[in-house]
């Protein structure tokens, strides 16, 4: 990628702007510092540039001065499920989803469903979303997230079912979780292809909270998201965690 055009993208549009839906126990926050290589909490600043302190809403710009040039925005209380909520959720990505405001405008939606609620993966108020809340505009990739909750599950059911001890099972549960997992996945897809907006894409991401753990897959996704060759540039080149990634799509 010619870094001269690379430039030419960042003037044009700005930043990379990302709205991030999910539940408070979802691993939004650590998925974001993955993102932009860091530990730190973002710096969040309200729609006059001011620092905001404590509780904040989706207007509100959360960036990580270890790489502001992503610019997140946090659905936080989405998930109570109020009318309120809902109609301010569909009023901002109607608006900064086809804002002529290149500066302001969202590029994707990463909408974070934890495994740790195997259950009932699916909220009525997330289902609502996908079906009143019209993302033709804007790209939305679901993160199944926490993916690694499914091992304890895993282990007791091979306990169970095998009559085995937690040693014995432990060698035999990793399979389970997969096919936890794989069926997981598969509930998900089939209860949203059903809605009026399902997503673009899904990814899965697991053990977030290690030093070794990597966003590739979701970077990669949300890359291939995109029909437009300019935004995939955009997110190839802002994102700073995987030189590989720049090279991988500098060569197609």
């Amino acid at each position: 990628m010619d870094p001269a055009k690379i430039r030419q993208h960042f003037d044009r549009i700005g930043h990379f702007r990302v709205l991030v839906i999910g539940r408070s126990n979802a691993g939004k926050t650590t998925i974001l510092q993955r993102v932009c290589n860091t530990t730190e909490l973002p710096e969040i600043f309200n729609t006059q540039g001011e620092k905001v302190r404590g509780y904040h809403n989706i207007e509100d710009e959360l960036i990580f001065r270890s790489n502001p040039g992503f610019i997140f925005h946090d659905s936080r209380g989405f998930e109570a499920g109020s009318e309120n909520e809902l109609n301010l959720m569909k009023n901002f990505v109607a608006e900064r989803a086809t804002t002529m405001k290149l500066e302001k405008r969202i590029h994707a939606i990463w909408f974070c469903i934890p495994a740790t609620d195997y259950e009932r993966p699916i909220l009525a108020a997330e289902e609502k979303f996908f079906n009143q809340c019209n993302t033709e505009n804007v790209p939305v990739v679901v993160v199944l997230t926490k993916a690694d909750a499914l091992h304890v599950p895993a282990l007791v059911q091979v306990m169970k079912d095998q009559g085995l001890t937690m040693r014995e099972a432990k060698p035999r549960a990793q399979e389970v979780e997969i096919q936890m997992l794989d069926k997981l996945k598969v509930r998900i897809e089939t209860q949203l292809a059903g809605c009026r907006y399902p997503p673009k894409d899904y990814v899965s991401l697991t053990r977030m909270n290690k030093d070794y753990a990597d966003c590739n897959a979701l970077l990669r996704c949300t890359t291939n998201a995109f029909d437009e060759i300019e935004l995939q540039k955009l997110v190839i080149s802002t994102q700073q965690v995987n030189f590989m990634l720049n090279i991988e799509y500098a060569t197609k």
